[in-house]
């Protein structure tokens, strides 16, 4: 881990992404694919001032389909299309943490500390799996400059419930 977990207060932030439903095994290679995609998409229509790009778990099934979203931060509320849609990340507190490499190892250190602290993250149990109001992983190391994915400082937030300590 390089700082955290922590809680954190976040504003609303647009975002423009790519939404789909994958398996977990080999979810990872989906999420590069819809990258560039997505990159190509913001570079025909000249978006300037991006911010970072995130990869955003809607509803997690380890053995079933993942319902995950590849978006990235802009500075004001874009127009979408069929394919890639205007969104917001919601304001609110957040557990986080960021890390280099080491993904299932954050995920599992920022869970058990909610856990211990009491904590109550905003999400539910469905059918379909564990959904969850706003998860996601931030990459501070933009993609497109560095490749070694294992050299990405990832920021991972999780939106608590308004009644969480």
């Amino acid at each position: 881990m390089v700082d955290g977990p922590r809680i954190v207060s976040k504003p609303a932030s647009h975002y423009v992404g790519i939404r789909v439903v994958t398996p977990f095994r080999g979810m990872f290679a989906v999420r590069d694919k819809l990258m560039n995609e997505l990159y190509a998409w913001l570079d025909r229509r000249s978006v300037p001032d991006i911010g970072p790009t995130f990869f955003r778990l809607h509803v997690i099934d380890m053995d079933g389909p993942m319902d995950v979203e590849v978006g990235v931060v802009t500075q004001e509320a874009l127009e979408g299309d069929d394919r890639v849609r205007a969104g917001v990340l919601p304001a609110g507190r957040y557990a986080g943490l960021t890390y280099v490499n080491h993904a299932r190892r954050a995920n599992r250190t920022l869970l058990e500390w909610v856990r211990d602290n009491g904590i109550t993250f905003d999400r539910w149990d469905g059918a379909a799996g564990d959904h969850f109001a706003c998860r996601y992983e931030a990459y501070l190391t933009d993609p497109r400059s560095e490749r070694m994915k294992t050299k990405w400082r990832v920021e991972l937030n999780i939106l608590l419930a308004d009644d969480s300590a």
